[in-house]
């Protein structure tokens, strides 16, 4: 399936780029963000597994477990906080 994957805040800075198309066969978010870790540097590095990042599908806030939809717009960043 094709995704549109958005980064944004710290992680677009590391990562270079604000957006990428992605083919992927990743059934959860979960298996997107291991499936870009393996791609090597910089994704590595930006969503790494001990870091702490937050994830939107089409706009929502999902949980890694949440099924990956076909088309959607997968969206990484990291938690901020207000004030």
């Amino acid at each position: 399936m094709k995704i549109t994957v958005k980064y944004f805040a710290s992680i677009r800075e590391a990562m270079g780029k604000n957006s990428e198309l992605v083919d992927t066969q990743a059934s959860t978010l979960a298996a997107l963000r291991d499936a870009l870790i393996a791609r090597g540097e910089p994704y590595a590095h930006c969503l790494a597994r001990g870091k702490t990042l937050r994830m939107a599908q089409n706009q929502l806030m999902a949980d890694e477990a949440v099924a990956l939809l076909d088309g959607a717009e997968v969206a990484f960043f990291p938690p901020v906080t207000g004030g």
